[in-house]
Parts: structure tokens; sequence; C-alpha cells
């Protein structure tokens, strides 16, 4: 018999730990393809791809750089657990973009399939993060705190915010590039904004309980 979310447990943290490290290593995963393919996506992630395209630097240590200021948000609105575990997620990305830029080259052939695959893998990447009580960064920070605060979906704030993003992008990528990056960051956010639904979810770490949750 399936639990209800006023009977589901919170995660473990372990388990929190193991999701954390799964979705840190598909959000690297998921920036290297995009890196490999010259194209981009929403989010902070997409930012450090187009930044990375004119500095000579690792798009996941810009990840975990341009998400510095939105630690003082977290703190603030989501409470110190949130952040913490967040930052942790900065860390792991970017550590493991670094392990990939040494350890793997990937050669893009179809850089349509490229999009939509890494689409799909950041948005379980991101998914996995946010179920376990993080933000992936700035972007993601401030979706799950519209969802805990005025619960609006993560997943179309996301893709609002995504919009806004790869419209910024126009100018440095051609029409190509940015169609393709299109089509993953509405993979990415489509996962995001269809399995993310805490109220069907019983499995909850904070911050993401519901009033009834919590009597």
């Amino acid at each position: 018999m399936s639990m209800s979310p006023e009977t589901g447990r919170p995660h473990t943290r372990l388990e929190d730990a193991y999701a954390l490290t799964v979705g840190c290593i598909m959000l690297a995963l998921g920036i290297a393809i995009l890196k490999a393919a010259g194209l981009v996506t929403g989010g902070m992630a997409g930012l450090a791809l187009l930044a990375g395209q004119f500095l000579p630097v690792s798009p996941g240590f810009l990840f975990a750089l341009l998400n510095v200021p939105f630690f003082i948000l977290s703190m603030r609105t989501m409470g110190m657990t949130f952040t913490f575990k967040t930052l942790i997620v900065s860390i792991g990305v970017a550590g493991f973009s670094l392990l990939f830029d040494h350890t793997a080259d990937f050669t893009i052939h179809n850089a349509a399939l490229a999009a939509f695959a890494s689409g799909i893998i950041l948005g379980l990447g991101t998914l996995a993060i946010a179920r376990h009580g993080a933000g992936v960064g700035g972007v993601g920070i401030v979706a799950l705190w519209l969802l805990a605060t005025r619960q609006w979906n993560a997943g179309r704030t996301q893709v609002i915010l995504d919009i806004f993003i790869l419209g910024a992008s126009i100018r440095f990528l051609g029409p190509t590039a940015i169609a393709y990056s299109v089509i993953g960051a509405v993979a990415m956010g489509s996962i995001v904004y269809l399995w993310h639904r805490p109220e069907l979810y019983s499995g909850i770490s904070p911050p993401f309980r519901t009033a009834r949750d919590d009597r």
C-alpha cells in the first residue's frame, strides 16, 4: 500500500547525500554535452556555458561562481539547511565538471539530439536535487523559493526565466544554435514541471513540506 503525503516519511541523510551526488553528476554531464555541442541552456548553467565560450575557464567553475550572490537570498528566505545543501551542489557540479573535462571527450554528430538528451539529463539532475531539499543555482533558488512561499510551479517558473536567459544569448549564438538550445531548455523545464510536485510526493526533504505535512 502506498503512503499518502500525510504519512510519508522524510528522506534520510544518506538518501539525501546519494541523491545530491547523482544530481551533481547528471548536471555536470549535461553541461559537458552542451559544451561539446556549442549550445547553451537556461538557468545558471546556461549563463556559465555562454560565459565559457569567451573565457578560458571551465563552465563548472563559472557555474559555482555565478551562484555565489544567490546564496544571500537563499540564507534569508530558504534557511541554512537549504543553503548548505545548495552550496554543496554548486561545489559538486564544479568538481564533476572539471573531472569530465579531464576524463571524457564528447563528439557531437547531431546537435538537436544532443540538446534534447542533455535537457533530459539536466532535468533529471535538477529533479533529484530539488526533491532532496536543495537548489541547482540562482534560477533554481528563485524557482524553489517561489514554490515554497507562493506555490508557483517550479518548472513553469524556470521555463519563464530560461526564456529571458536564452533571449540574451541570441546576440552571441546563431539562430540554429539558439533553436537547439531552446529544445534542451524546454526538455529540462518540462521534467521539473511534470514531476516536481510535492503535493503528490510522499518522500519529502525540507523545505518543501506543505502545511498539512506539518500537522
